[in-house]
């Protein structure tokens, strides 16, 4: 049989709601001020999860030692909010007596956190309006995959760091299973190189399916094709 020169499985889990979340509830900019005010200045890594993101993340857990046992590695991004949903999944996975001789190994990783937002990070939509006001018709223009916000990342190149953490994990954990605590926009670059997408795939979520909180994407390696093949996504197991 030939060699796996991939990981066995990858599971990518977006972490569980977030403060900003729930204070944005799913825009691009804070509606107003009141929105606003419960995580103005906080920086993007510092982001807590809510009362019920934790309890997403305990329910996922659970649900994954069940459905399938313990990773041989966690990766998280290094925000809060990632290692808050990871530390949530890995606590219930640990009162499980069957993973007491498996202690988990966690790795954090910085080339899957979320993509830089720039300058529109903590802005109103009406600021953000009033200080580019030809944003809205470059985005159009250049399309949400290679756009770049004011002082920001693209999604493009996001992917040029995702692309090397992929690398690594293909390196040096063929064979394994693994599991990663990431972010939405993330987890669009993520399919976009393991499914091939090209640009206009990638240019936006099709609707109903934007990654869920704790939304569980499963790729596993597939000797047939000699990669890994996506076998579900966004199974959310906390609802």
């Amino acid at each position: 049989m030939k060699q796996i020169n991939r990981p066995r499985r990858i599971i990518f889990i977006r972490h569980a709601e977030s403060a900003r979340n729930k204070a944005k509830k799913g825009q691009t900019y804070f509606a107003d001020e009141e929105a606003r005010k419960t995580v103005k200045g906080i920086s993007d890594d510092k982001i807590p999860l809510t009362d019920l993101g934790v309890i997403q993340a305990q329910k996922t857990g659970i649900y994954m030692a069940n459905r399938f046992g313990a990773p041989d590695y966690f990766y998280h991004s290094g925000y809060l909010r990632t290692k808050q949903t990871l530390e949530g999944i890995v606590s219930e996975l640990m009162k499980d007596p069957r993973f007491n001789d498996k202690p988990p190994r966690v790795r954090m990783n910085t080339f899957i956190r979320e993509r830089n937002p720039g300058y529109t990070y903590d802005m109103t939509k009406k600021e953000a309006e009033k200080a580019f006001p030809l944003l809205y018709d470059y985005w159009k223009m250049a399309g949400g995959f290679l756009a770049s916000p004011p002082g920001g990342e693209s999604l493009a190149e996001v992917a040029n760091r995702v692309y090397l953490f992929l690398g690594m994990l293909f390196r040096e954990r063929a064979g394994k299973d693994v599991w990663v605590a990431t972010h939405g926009g993330t987890m669009r670059v993520i399919r976009f190189l393991l499914e091939h997408w090209d640009y206009d795939q990638a240019v936006s979520w099709p609707p109903g399916e934007s990654p869920k909180n704790c939304g569980i994407t499963v790729y596993e390696y597939d000797q047939k094709v000699g990669r890994l093949v996506l076998r579900e996504y966004n199974t959310v197991a906390w609802e």
